[in-house]
């Protein structure tokens, strides 16, 4: 996802987001370490991407407010 679009997001729903990106990125782990080809190899990348954006939102937000 574009960084603007995260920024839309309100704070409860980047936090499931962030939850989802970190269980997709768990399985797709897994399926490597088993051994299984992936539909797209590009995909891991863009999961850890996003999880950074998303971290990167919380982390703003915290220093703005506290």
């Amino acid at each position: 996802m574009k960084f603007k679009e995260l920024k839309a997001l309100s704070p409860a729903d980047r936090e499931k987001k962030l939850l989802e990106a970190k269980q997709e990125l768990i399985k797709l782990n897994g399926q490597v370490a088993t051994g299984t080809t992936l539909k797209s190899p590009g995909q891991i990348k863009q999961l850890k991407r996003t999880i950074a954006k998303l971290l990167t939102l919380q982390n703003e937000e915290k220093t703005n407010n506290g």
